[in-house]
């Protein structure tokens, strides 16, 4: 490639637009902070029942449009539930007692599995319906995870803000 086309190509790198920078990277920084993920779970499950809600009235409306609009940011949001289940709270967070013969502790670990589990199911639901059941279901399970996960003065944020939707 002679001279013009290098500057050629870099123009057009320079000039590309840049790809979206994912807000989790697997590097163990402690940039990140866990009450906040339940925050935007909680976040992400308002919206998705919103987005149900506006489902329906849309599509009685004849709406077709705005229904799949929110459609698919009900989808988006319920795949923002899953993401962070698998890269943050599975990959990085839950891990399993160091200690096998820690019954407890194992305990512990096997029912916050079991919890993500059924948040990473219940978002999957919220996606294939618009019944809200499933995103009731999404908050109560990921109230009981915090209530496994996080001290009491932790926990006092999270209930205070979500606790009476959560359960």
């Amino acid at each position: 490639m002679n001279a013009c086309g290098i500057l050629m190509l870099a123009a057009i790198v320079a000039v590309s637009p840049t790809p979206p920078v994912k807000k989790h990277c697997q590097i163990p920084c402690g940039i990140y902070g866990d009450k906040i993920r339940i925050d935007l779970l909680m976040e992400d499950a308002a919206t998705i029942e919103k987005g149900m809600k506006k489902i329906g009235e849309f599509t009685k409306a004849g709406n077709f449009n705005q229904a799949v609009r929110w459609i698919t940011n009900k989808d988006e949001h319920a795949g923002k539930i899953q993401r962070m289940v698998a890269d943050y709270w599975l990959a990085q967070r839950i891990k399993a007692p160091k200690d096998s013969a820690d019954a407890k502790a194992r305990a512990k670990y096997l029912r916050q599995l079991e919890l993500m589990h059924g948040i990473n199911v219940a978002a999957m639901k919220c996606k294939q319906t618009t019944d809200v059941a499933h995103v009731a279901k999404l908050r109560s399970l990921a109230m009981e995870f915090a209530r496994t996960y996080f001290k009491p003065e932790d926990l006092k944020h999270i209930e205070e803000h979500h606790g009476s939707r959560g359960r």
